[in-house]
Parts: C-alpha cells; structure tokens; sequence
C-alpha cells in the first residue's frame, strides 16, 4: 500500500519548484540567454520537480507491487497501466523528464532555448500530474 504522506510531501516539494522554475523564467529569451545564474537556477528548480515526479512514480510502483521498473519512462507507463495517470500525460512526461538526465549528466548539452520555450507546457504536465496522483491517492483506502 502507498504511503500517501510520503507522496503527498513529495508532491508538495514538486509543486514548490515547478513554481520556482516558472518565476525564474524571464520573460524575454534573449535575457535568459544572457544570464547563467537565472539559468542554473531555473535548472535547479526545474531538476527537483522533475526528480520528485520520477521518485513518486517509483514509490508508488513499488509500495503497490506492481514492478520495479527499469527506467524513469517505464515508472509512468506501469502508472498509466494502473490508471493513476492517463496514457497521453505518461507518454508527455516520458519526453519531459528526459531533460532530467541532461541536468545531471552534462548541462553543456542543454539547449536554453528550448528549455525557455518548452517550460510552461513541462511545467502544466507536472501539475497534471501532481493532481491524477493526488485524485488517485484520494480514492485509496
């Protein structure tokens, strides 16, 4: 059975940083383009929120025993599975945390533009996300 308090504060903390990633980006590319630390902040922000989605999908495949999986993107298709979110958003944040790994692994090979331009959509995909795995929880016994 899944530890709701333990998703739920994770949730918050996800929440919390996308919100963060979403004050941090300017309104102008050419401005964020210019501005490494508003850069490495919006990642930061944007890197926790993401993590915190992948860590819930993880505790919450395997709090109900559904599978270990072996990668991020297999943790939200296990979820759609289960139908704690739908498939459409699973294959979305599929796409989407794979930014994630950039972060982490080299974050000379991100493109800031495209991170500017796609950030509000990443972002309502987390939200989304947060409120399924929210509703889903609520209707656990």
């Amino acid at each position: 059975m899944t530890d709701k308090e333990l998703v739920l504060r994770k949730l918050a903390i996800l929440r919390e940083h996308a919100s963060r990633a979403a004050r941090r980006r300017p309104a102008d590319l050419e401005a964020f383009k210019r501005d490494d630390d508003a850069q490495d902040a919006l990642a930061m922000s944007l890197f926790v929120a993401l993590q915190e989605a992948i860590d819930v999908a993880f505790h919450i495949d395997a709090d109900e025993g559904w599978s270990t999986p072996a990668s991020n993107a297999e943790s939200f298709e296990t979820l759609a599975t289960h139908a704690v979110i739908d498939r459409e958003l699973a294959d979305k944040l599929v796409v989407t945390v794979r930014i994630r790994n950039r972060l982490a692994h080299g974050y000379a090979t991100v493109d800031v533009e495209r991170v500017w331009r796609e950030l509000p959509d990443g972002l309502a995909q987390l939200e989304s996300y947060a409120a399924a795995v929210t509703k889903w929880l609520a209707a656990q016994p």
